[in-house]
């Protein structure tokens, strides 16, 4: 028996229409239906099968609907909300997929009052640099973690069946506070992407940006993959996580400042080390990552 008869999906691209396709990859949900505030997004994400109808309309999509996903991007969350309350199931879970939490439990409270223990905030760490239906993937989650930043207003058993949605999906499940999730995710995700974005802008802005373009390798690439996102999505989370970010930006000026000092100075040895010390840390991260991955795979727990 499916785990769900009806899914809701606000947002059918990258990562909605992944969800949609790894539910239904796994018979995980009888019918799954998308809303998307741009009708041939919609009309793409019911071409490609991601979704198996569009409705017109938050009334029609959530009427019938035990889980709703909001994959939007979050500052649209309060709205999304809003609009769906009144027609919510009592029993009906809603989730969400968006990279910040503090600001969505916010606009939740706000949104839904009373009902507020029917919302359980969710974070999938995961992603591509494309965007839109057609970058949707079924097995976009297998092997990463989703974060679930319960409420105490939420009943075990409905944390427990997103929680399932999301191993339907192959997904690694961790849980963590809505203040805990921000300021993790301001250091490793949001300022990274902040950075990205900020170089490639920078160059860009050069008078001879082509020919730096032109000379642009794999190294190049790879520190700015993610600066091919969705602005929209990233500008709405740089601002939502605001003061994680701002504090998480100060440490590295600082950073940049001692590294600029031991350029000035040409100090070798002292920038030897700092890059001995990050090249340890970042071997010892991914050592930790593939040991997860090999456990995973043999069935160990």
């Amino acid at each position: 028996m499916p785990l769900f008869r009806q899914v809701a999906i606000f947002g059918v691209g990258l990562i909605g229409g992944s969800f949609a396709l790894a539910m239904k990859r796994a018979g995980a949900a009888e019918r799954i239906v998308g809303v998307s505030r741009n009708p041939a997004t919609l009309a793409r994400a019911v071409e490609l099968g991601i979704v198996d109808a569009g409705a017109p309309s938050a009334e029609e999509a959530v009427r019938d609907a035990d889980l709703v996903l909001v994959a939007a991007p979050v500052a649209q969350t309060g709205a999304i909300l809003s609009a769906i309350r009144p027609f919510l199931r009592p029993d009906a879970i809603v989730t969400d997929a968006g990279s910040t939490k503090s600001d969505v439990v916010a606009a939740a409270r706000t949104a839904l009052g009373d009902r507020i223990g029917q919302f359980i905030p969710g974070h999938p760490i995961a992603g591509r640099e494309l965007n839109g239906p057609d970058a949707a993937i079924p097995d976009l989650y297998v092997g990463k973690k989703v974060v679930l930043a319960a409420l105490p207003e939420n009943r075990s058993q409905d944390v427990e069946r997103v929680a399932a949605a999301w191993q339907h999906c192959g997904a690694v499940v961790h849980r963590l506070s809505p203040e805990e999730h921000d300021r993790i995710f301001a250091a490793v995700s949001h300022l990274p992407h902040l950075l990205a974005y900020a170089l490639v802008d920078d160059i860009a802005a050069k008078p001879h940006a082509d020919l730096l373009f032109q000379y642009a390798a794999s190294g190049f690439r790879d520190f700015t993959r993610i600066a091919g996102s969705s602005p929209e999505m990233w500008r709405d989370i740089t601002l939502a996580n605001r003061d994680a970010m701002l504090a998480e930006l100060d440490s590295y000026l600082a950073q940049l400042g001692k590294l600029r000092a031991m350029l000035v100075a040409a100090d070798g040895a002292a920038l030897e080390a700092v890059y001995a010390n990050a090249q340890r840390a970042r071997h010892a991260w991914i050592s930790a990552i593939e040991a997860s991955e090999k456990q995973s795979q043999s069935g160990g727990d």
